[in-house]
């Protein structure tokens, strides 16, 4: 028992914010990237409920994506920005546990979620006659109600057993928020099996909607090869690409956080990548779909047209 504290059931975050002549500006630019993530994906959720030209299956997608990622960025960064305008840097175990949950649930929903995103791609450009039916609404719900529960299934799984081991007496992560690495190094006993099992997990979470996405877009780009419509081929490269980006972005940190061993990376690379999946991508994944989207730069258009037009009426009363 004197190997651990049981007196304190605060964690300490060591944060992003270590010197004080960088924490103003890496402060700042974070509270930029939240409210651009939060207002960017709140517009893209706002686009496409109200705009008919988006009410398919791709945009209704999309629209869900936006939502898991104004949740996923606000269960991490709120907490970080608060904690350096008050000074502190603590925690308590069951916030800790509630953040590790809702962090596992939600970037396991996106994960299944972009690769039955890729899906979705495939049956619009190598079966479009038989997409009504492949991406029914219901089809949309089924693959919607997946996505949770696979991340579901993950935050239920191990968030139980990360949170169960005894913690060293120092209670200093070295991170930002409650990432299961992390978490795992104050640990006062040995998680060489638990971390095993959680890597076969996460491999398994990565690899199975990874392996949807490379299968989805090999049969995409030969299908893509032989169309005569050279307009054909530039707005199925457009979409394709668009999403290409977002999960290149995320599997790709997420690859290199979970899946090279942790000898191949230090606890500050470790910080540059989480930031990446976790804070730039909620915000880069709507500018993305937006700025390469002509439907979606069409409906922006068209609210902002509509308000301008009601300021108008308003003003002639």
């Amino acid at each position: 028992m004197e190997g651990y504290n049981t007196s304190s059931t605060d964690f300490t975050f060591m944060g992003l914010f270590n010197t004080e002549e960088t924490s103003g500006l890496v402060f700042a630019t974070i509270s930029v990237i939240f409210l651009t993530a939060l207002v960017a994906n709140g517009i893209m959720i706002f686009l496409i409920h109200t705009d008919t030209h988006l009410h398919t299956p791709m945009y209704f997608l999309l629209s869900h994506l936006s939502f898991i990622d104004m949740m996923y960025i606000s269960t991490i960064v709120p907490k970080m920005l608060i904690d350096y305008l008050l000074g502190q840097r603590t925690i308590s175990f069951v916030g800790c546990t509630a953040q590790h949950f809702l962090y596992l649930t939600l970037v396991g929903a996106e994960f299944f979620l972009l690769g039955l995103m890729a899906y979705d791609r495939y049956v619009a450009i190598c079966n479009p006659l038989r997409y009504p039916i492949l991406m029914s609404r219901r089809i949309c719900w089924i693959i919607i109600a997946g996505s949770w529960f696979g991340g579901s299934l993950d935050g239920f799984l191990l968030t139980p057993i990360t949170m169960s081991f005894p913690f060293c007496s120092s209670r200093e992560i070295n991170h930002f928020f409650c990432e299961a690495p992390a978490v795992l190094k104050l640990a006062c006993a040995d998680t060489a099996l638990y971390e095993t099992v959680m890597y076969v997990c996460c491999v398994l979470m990565l690899l199975i909607p990874f392996s949807v996405v490379i299968s989805s877009y090999a049969r995409i780009l030969v299908t893509v090869y032989h169309m005569s419509s050279v307009e054909g081929r530039k707005k199925a490269f457009a979409t394709c690409s668009s999403h290409m980006t977002v999960v290149t972005l995320f599997y790709g940190a997420a690859i290199y956080t979970y899946m090279v061993p942790h000898s191949y990376h230090s606890p500050s690379q470790d910080k540059i990548f989480s930031v990446f999946y976790t804070i730039l991508t909620p915000m880069l994944n709507p500018l993305i779909y937006s700025m390469r989207n002509k439907d979606v730069t069409g409906a922006l258009k068209r609210a902002l047209g509509k308000l301008r037009s009601s300021h108008q009426v308003s003003g002639d009363f």
